[in-house]
């Protein structure tokens, strides 16, 4: 029954409430934001500001226009959809509006509850009822799409523009190879199939790839790339960035009283839209109920970061498309479908302070100390910024406002700065001359992006990764010193330095943790063991940057004596087979850090040494290329190359022109192919034997 009225006209419906002065301002504000922001996304494909952070402003408005409808006016962003067709564009007018979804951002479980819970009322079902039978989808991070079939020929794409018009880029489209551009002559006389266009994260990677090679712009993330290239007035340029679709929909279609089809449930539509050769999501599956909606959202959300392309939630439909009809719509939004969003992955913070972190292998990395954000379901307060070159490009400087990107256990990254003016100047950021942590030279290769620590020997920050290094198998080969030990003795502070291996004594070890003294035993054994090597050995034990087994015995051989090594200069390493200006370089600046120099000398100390070869030692191959491939009849492959190398002969991985003799035992593969091909000797095991003279 309606209120009644007196003869006066007064009403007995009660007043409506006053509104303060604040609201109606804030209102504003926040419109006047949202239509900011989504201009800036939708149409200049530039945002300033995360998803989340719209999102939040966006319920913002909306729990204030509820607690005051009086102030709701159809130009609000809650009113309809947003966006703007660009300039150089046709328009085009829907023939049935391209509508938004409702946003459940809540996202826990609760937010599928509370759709299902919601669809349920609205059904009038109660709870002993059958559950609702959904379609659960991906939410894709694209660019919505509205292709025009005529004839079952595409004749026209669209973007969503505002809902109402959109803007006509069927020239770039047609570029899409997935996107059909004839149908089977079985499709409805007029179909309009809805669907996403994106770009998939590798070939994001590869797009970002060769605009840094052309010293060109790159691209923030796929769905800007992806929009940007949809919205091109060159098609030449759209058909050089990967596109793709998938279909999830459709728009106007001929209706059944004509001769169109007449489907029952949205599950039964994208069967239909596979069958006429459309890309359908195989994630998308159907659900019964709010549990199994729950489980699709887990089970998508564990999937996220390993996808090959990006979403930031999933999408839930009512299966029945009767159903979908007897619920009808709210404003612009269908009752029937609702988005369930994920923790966001970009937010925006502001960074405090840069600080240089040391890695394992001397790597000097920029990061930044951020005030505390929550992002992708964690609080986050450091962010790498990666080397001085992405600084730079990204233009981020200290107290800039900046969106911070993480996903899953990714390491959180700086994507970039915020626009706007900064308050005072302040200067780039520079790498430092020495290291934070052990005060070594930094040094950077050319034409190399990162900077690195040169006092591998020395600096605490690389030390475990020097430890493990020194004693693999096929450096000095201690055996018995892995990484669990490494870590311990490390972590108790008992070795700093390579030396202070040979400074272990037994009662030290047999204390550790899970370290018997039957292991101390062994372990002493394998270091004095240790003590007699080659001098080749001892090169690669050094871990000098660019400095390989194959490089380390060239330079033992064409040096002798380590003090011949250590004062070479770039010159006359230059000298030595395949050493090129960066391995060169590499060498002098280690041998010039007077940290390594000192670790050196402690390590002679310790009583480590090698034989020098001797003088007149018989070189019968010296200068030539040999491969091994296959398996020998009674020489392992470490013995054939010992007996090789021992004779001059360089060994190596590969077969080209330059390769003097291929040794082939049985099962050679592709190797012997190829020197069968470029004309190089072959030889067995026999022939071996009688070209190292071994009779």
């Amino acid at each position: 029954m309606g209120h009644q009225t007196d003869l006066f006209g007064a009403s007995d419906e009660a007043p409506a409430p006053a509104i303060p002065a604040r609201v109606a301002i804030k209102i504003e504000v926040l419109r006047e934001q949202l239509n900011r922001w989504a201009h800036e996304y939708y149409v200049q494909d530039a945002p300033s500001v995360p998803d989340a952070e719209y999102d939040r402003a966006y319920a913002q408005l909306q729990a204030l226009e509820d607690a005051y409808p009086a102030l709701i006016t159809p130009e609000s962003p809650t009113q309809r959809v947003i966006g703007a067709v660009m300039p150089g564009l046709a328009s085009v007018r829907h023939a049935l509006p391209m509508l938004s979804i409702q946003t459940e951002t809540d996202t826990e479980a609760s937010g599928a509850q509370a759709f299902d819970a919601r669809v349920r009322r609205e059904l009038g079902l109660h709870e002993g009822d059958a559950p609702v039978q959904y379609v659960a989808e991906p939410k894709f991070d694209g660019l919505a799409m509205s292709l025009r079939y005529e004839g079952a020929r595409l004749v026209q794409a669209a973007t969503r523009g505002d809902g109402e018009v959109g803007e006509d880029v069927t020239h770039n489209i047609r570029t899409i190879r997935q996107i059909p551009l004839q149908l089977p002559a079985d499709v409805p006389a007029l179909l309009e199939v809805r669907g996403e266009v994106y770009m998939a994260r590798a070939d994001f990677e590869q797009l970002n790839a060769r605009q840094r090679e052309k010293g060109e712009k790159t691209f923030v993330n796929p769905r800007n790339a992806a929009a940007g290239a949809v919205r091109q007035l060159d098609a030449g340029v759209a058909a050089q960035r990967p596109l793709s679709f998938f279909a999830y929909g459709l728009g106007a279609v001929t209706p059944g009283e004509e001769g169109g089809p007449a489907w029952s449930r949205h599950s039964d539509l994208l069967q239909q839209l596979k069958t006429w050769g459309f890309p359908v999501s195989s994630l998308v599956q159907q659900a019964r109920g709010a549990t199994e909606l729950i489980a699709y959202h887990q089970r998508i959300g564990a999937q996220r970061d390993g996808l090959p392309f990006d979403i930031d939630g999933v999408v839930y439909k009512v299966d029945s498309l009767a159903l979908q009809r007897q619920l009808g719509f709210k404003t612009r939004e269908p009752r029937w479908a609702v988005a369930h969003k994920y923790p966001a992955q970009e937010m925006a913070t502001r960074i405090e302070a840069i600080d240089i972190q040391v890695g394992r292998t001397g790597k000097l990395t920029p990061v930044a100390r951020l005030a505390p954000v929550f992002v992708g379901g964690v609080t986050v307060t450091n962010a790498t910024l990666h080397n001085l070159f992405e600084i730079r490009k990204k233009g981020v400087r200290l107290g800039d406002a900046v969106i911070v990107r993480r996903a899953g256990d990714v390491i959180p990254e700086v994507v970039g700065r915020l626009p706007g003016p900064r308050p005072a100047y302040v200067p780039n950021f520079r790498m430092p001359a020495q290291c934070p942590v052990c005060a070594s030279h930094v040094v950077r290769e050319r034409g190399e992006m990162n900077h690195r620590c040169s006092g591998g020997l020395f600096c605490p920050a690389q030390r475990k990764q020097a430890l493990l290094h020194f004693a693999s198998r096929r450096a000095m080969d201690v055996e018995g010193l892995g990484e669990k030990l490494v870590d311990q003795l490390v972590d108790a502070d008992l070795v700093r330095q390579l030396p202070d291996l040979y400074r272990l004594d037994l009662p030290t070890l047999a204390a550790l943790p899970r370290m018997a003294e039957k292991s101390a035993q062994n372990l002493l054994a394998a270091l004095q063991a240790s003590k007699k090597t080659t001098f080749a050995r001892f090169l690669y034990s050094l871990g000098i940057r660019h400095v390989g087994e194959a490089t380390a015995k060239d330079l033992a051989r064409h040096f002798g004596k380590l003090d011949a090594l250590a004062q070479a200069s770039a010159e006359d390493l230059l000298q030595v087979s395949d050493v090129g200006p960066v391995l060169a370089q590499a060498v002098v600046d280690f041998f010039a850090e007077p940290h390594n120099r000192s670790v050196l000398q402690q390590l002679l100390a310790c009583g480590i040494a090698w034989e020098a070869p001797a003088a007149d030692a018989p070189q019968p191959l010296a200068g030539q290329t040999v491969v091994l491939t296959g398996t020998l009849p009674s020489l392992g492959r470490e013995q054939a190359k010992a007996l090789l190398e021992a004779a001059g002969a360089k060994v190596a991985g590969s077969v080209s022109a330059k390769t003097h003799y291929v040794i082939a035992g049985a099962e050679a593969g592709s190797k012997l192919t190829k020197a069968q091909q470029l004309g190089v000797k072959v030889l067995d095991e026999e022939g071996l034997r009688a070209l190292l003279g071994m009779g």
